[in-house]
């Protein structure tokens, strides 16, 4: 049977690309965009396999709208695609209070109410697949990027309560940490040149020249493949909760939890201590 998605993001980056490849596979797909102007040349191509949908995930009204129009128009939704987001950058003293809202606005809330939305369909069906677009940035952490990780590390959080909540129904919950994709004219975004910036602190500056000469400069992964990767993972009987899309960050991660460990072993004695005393 094909199936039908709900994608948001859909006019650019890996939205797009899982867009097209789901199109690609036979299903349908609702795709939103802010301007789905930028769809057209996908109804063109593959006609009412495919429905265009305006919106902005930080508007909860529209998107429980958005979300019920779908289902109504198809009869289903099979796939849940949480993808719409941007980087925030600066320094924790940098950030300002309208810009940190405005992206929790997208990143958090844009994702929650998806679910809050989609969840009732997939319940009464007694199946679905949501899929949220994390980050390796939801998993570790870098100098400029707490903006950005707030949303992220809190989507990890969020989507691994939901999967124990809601397999009872039925519904499967896969987060994806992709690495650098060339989803800006062939190129690995850089965030510095890409992303929402804050007022930039003299004190910062220094530290701002050293990520400038790493970040953005690994090498670029390709979207298209990234999309059929998804496909594999929405095929799958038992998908995992999380996969990390892309090369050079599972090293990276496996560093990070190390050194976690290590730490939390070496001050075990005085964590006891904490609890109960001497």
């Amino acid at each position: 049977m094909n199936r039908v998605w709900f994608v948001t993001g859909s006019s650019r980056g890996l939205g797009r690309s899982f867009v097209e490849a789901a199109l690609a596979h036979g299903d349908k797909v609702a795709a939103t965009a802010r301007n789905t102007a930028s769809l057209d040349d996908l109804v063109a191509a593959y006609g009412d396999a495919v429905l265009p949908l305006q919106l902005d995930v930080a508007d909860k009204a529209a998107v429980f709208a958005r979300v019920d129009q779908a289902k109504e128009h198809f009869g289903r939704l099979d796939v849940v695609v949480n993808n719409a987001g941007y980087a925030l950058v600066g320094a924790v003293e940098e950030l300002a209070e309208e810009q940190l809202r405005d992206q929790l606005e997208t990143n958090l809330f844009g994702a929650l109410w998806v679910i809050q939305a989609a969840l009732p369909h997939l319940r009464e069906q007694g199946s679905g697949h949501i899929v949220q677009l994390s980050s390796a940035a939801g998993l570790v952490a870098m100098p400029l990027g707490s903006g950005y990780h707030i949303a992220k590390w809190a989507l990890e959080a969020l989507n691994d309560s939901l999967a124990q909540e809601v397999a009872q129904f039925g519904v499967k919950v896969t987060l994806i940490e992709p690495a650098g994709y060339a989803t800006r004219d062939g190129k690995n975004p850089d965030p510095l040149d890409n992303g929402h910036m804050s007022a930039p602190l003299p004190a910062y500056d220094g530290l701002r020249e050293q990520i400038a000469a790493v970040v953005g400069k690994q090498p670029a992964g390709d979207p298209a493949a990234a999309a059929q990767a998804l496909l594999e993972i929405v095929d799958a009987d038992n998908p995992p909760l999380r996969i990390l899309f892309g090369t050079g960050f599972y090293p990276l991660v496996q560093q990070v939890y190390a050194d976690r460990l290590k730490t939390w072993s070496e001050w075990q004695d005085l964590s006891e201590r904490a609890h109960q005393g001497r």
